[in-house]
């Protein structure tokens, strides 16, 4: 909505332009009449919709044409004066001063105009017969007042005839010469009419009418009011009324109803309470509400984005198998004006044996969203109306930014639930399939997925009995190169291939140049153990370099196998316990607690390091 209001009186000499501003502001009849009243601004407080208004007026005889285009150029709303007594002063409307403000101004874009009929007192009659014909004609006019600056007559309700056309405009709403809602409202109303729709039944049940009303409104619908609208949308549509429910089709009746009736402000609280501008887009402070980040800290989803995400998948979940079907997902999402996931999500998180996102892997994409790009995570919640539907200022309040890392290293623990892994190999290690095998992606599912590569996967894992959610991103480099940048995570995790002898060289030589001397934990993950181990051709053994730099022995890893979750749990454990690195992560006694927790160490210890043992 505009900031202020500026309004420019217009009409041939001694219709009394001069004399309304004069009759507002002194609230009674001048005496003496200037030619030409100077600017006037009106407080913000005095006026009904609470913003400051400019009134300017214009005399032929004190002002050039160069200063009349000026100020129609200038004006929010123009106010057509003409005197009701006078017909010449009514063809001048149609003939010179509509044509003068709006005549190159293409549909859409013309300034709104007020008709103002003046000296009412002076006439029996109304003007209004005369005057509906050029209403029709020119669409941008608004309105039409019949005022007295002599005994005050409407002259308020003119200058809030004036503020309204500006601050709840018609233009971008409906189209008079058509009758009907522009396509920009419809889309409008009709994501607000979804989001509304709690349960996705596609009808606004009388719960959710109230709930919609007191949102916009303040106070909720009195039952006798509530069935008196209905009855207006079932007399006056086939369609418009569905179970005793409001359809999409009576919502969009009513709003027209509204701006028909004049009463656009209705319309336009709901639109601005949903975040739209006059423009009808989404303003950027609702689709983007500022969230500082320090360096070092992360931003996860609260409990707050949690509820609402559950209520959402809830919604949109039809058959209720606890899994989105891709129609789901693209209803879940329809009220975005593009699909924020693409193909590449069936490879990122956990999905069903149909190859649907699984209600984990729904909250895990929207993690990743959170955790990866913050500013797409609260656009996103923003479309689909989570400050509406959960009373908040902004999304922001579903977000915790985490406190920094190097804290977390002080006070040797963390409160973070979210940790990434960077997964670094020469290539044909085989990153992807383990990635793959992180969201259950084995080789006869991914027959039924998606071909789109995605660099991340993430899935829960269970730390200490709490559930966390680790990142593994595959970071594609050439043989010798890897950045600063590409290196920075929470844990590496070093892959390289047994039956290439030239693969551990390359792991080896990462770990020196980014995290030998780094807080950062590294893992190191033998691949493809059900080939064949040939020599590596560095100058120590994997399981030497690991022993030399205090880190923990190779984890073993290939397709299907059952001890592959143990790895992803010791990647979060890592991860989650960075200042154990180069010190207890190196020792067996560490991975039988991350394994199996310490209630069972004692007794299954000698196994274990023998079984590590076997691995060296």
């Amino acid at each position: 909505m505009k900031k202020d209001v500026r309004i420019l009186l217009l009409g041939e000499p001694k219709v009394g332009k001069t004399s309304l501003i004069m009759s507002l502001v002194g609230e009674e009849f001048p005496e003496e009449v200037p030619s030409r009243a100077e600017e006037i601004t009106i407080p913000a407080d005095v006026t009904p919709e609470k913003v400051p208004t400019h009134i300017v007026d214009y005399s032929a005889n004190d002002q050039s044409d160069e200063v009349l285009r000026d100020e129609i150029v200038k004006a929010n709303v123009v106010c057509v004066v003409y005197d009701v007594t006078n017909e010449e002063t009514i063809d001048k409307i149609k003939t010179k001063w509509i044509p003068l403000v709006n005549g190159n101004a293409e549909k859409g874009n013309k300034v709104p105009i007020i008709l103002v009929g003046n000296k009412s007192d002076l006439r029996s009659g109304s003007s209004m017969e005369t005057i509906l014909p050029i209403m029709n004609q020119f669409s941008e006019i608004e309105t039409c007042v019949e005022c007295s600056a002599k005994n005050l007559k409407n002259i308020s309700e003119l200058f809030y005839y004036a503020q309204k056309a500006v601050l709840h405009p018609t233009a971008p709403l409906y189209d008079p010469e058509d009758k009907q809602l522009k396509p920009l409202c419809v889309r409008a109303l009709s994501r607000i009419f979804y989001v509304s729709d709690q349960d996705n039944d596609r009808i606004l049940s009388d719960a959710e009418l109230n709930r919609f009303q007191k949102s916009c409104f303040g106070n909720p619908l009195a039952p006798q009011a509530l069935e008196d609208v209905k009855t207006v949308v079932w007399k006056n549509t086939s369609d418009g009324i569905q179970d005793n429910g409001l359809t999409l089709n009576g919502f969009l009746f009513l709003n027209t109803l509204f701006i028909q009736r004049g009463r656009h402000e209705t319309t336009w609280t709901i639109l601005r309470k949903f975040g739209y501008d006059d423009n009808l887009e989404l303003v950027d402070d609702y689709l983007y509400p500022e969230l500082r980040v320090p360096v070092g800290c992360t931003t996860e989803l609260n409990q707050f984005g949690h509820q609402f995400l559950q209520q959402l998948f809830s919604k949109y979940d039809e058959d209720k198998d606890s899994a989105l079907s891709p129609t789901e997902l693209k209803n879940l999402f329809c009220v975005c004006p593009y699909m924020p996931w693409g193909e590449e999500v069936y490879t990122t998180v956990p999905t069903t044996d149909e190859g649907y996102i699984s209600k984990l892997g729904f909250f895990c994409q929207w993690t990743l969203s959170a955790y990866l790009d913050i500013h797409r995570c609260l656009e996103h919640l923003g479309y689909l109306g989570y400050p509406i539907l959960l009373e908040q200022d902004s999304q922001t309040t579903a977000i915790t930014v985490t406190r920094e890392k190097e804290v977390d290293l002080e006070k040797r623990q963390t409160q973070r639930s979210v940790f990434l892994c960077k997964v670094i190999g020469p290539r044909g290690t085989g990153k992807t399939a383990f990635l793959h095998e992180f969201v259950g992606q084995n080789m006869a599912k991914k027959t039924k997925q998606s071909s789109a590569f995605s660099s991340f996967a993430i899935n829960s894992v269970q730390v200490s009995n709490q559930e966390k959610y680790l990142i593994l991103n595959e970071v594609d480099v050439e043989a010798e190169f890897l950045k600063a940048s590409d290196a920075s995570c929470d844990v590496a995790c070093l892959m390289y291939d047994i039956s290439d002898p030239h693969s551990f060289d390359y792991c080896a030589s990462i770990y020196k140049q980014h995290y030998m001397e780094s807080k950062i934990p590294c893992v190191l993950v033998a691949s493809k153990i059900d080939l064949p181990e040939v020599k590596q051709l560095h100058g120590m053994t994997p399981a030497e370099f690991c022993y030399k730099h205090r880190l923990p022995p190779p984890l073993p890893f290939c397709l299907s196998n059952d001890s592959n979750k143990s790895i992803y749990t010791k990647l979060a454990w890592a991860a989650m316990y960075p200042h154990l690195n180069g010190s207890d992560m190196s020792s067996t006694s560490f991975w039988l607690r991350v394994a199996l927790g310490s209630a069972v160490a004692a007794v299954l210890g000698i196994a274990i390091f023998r079984a590590v043992s076997k691995l060296k």
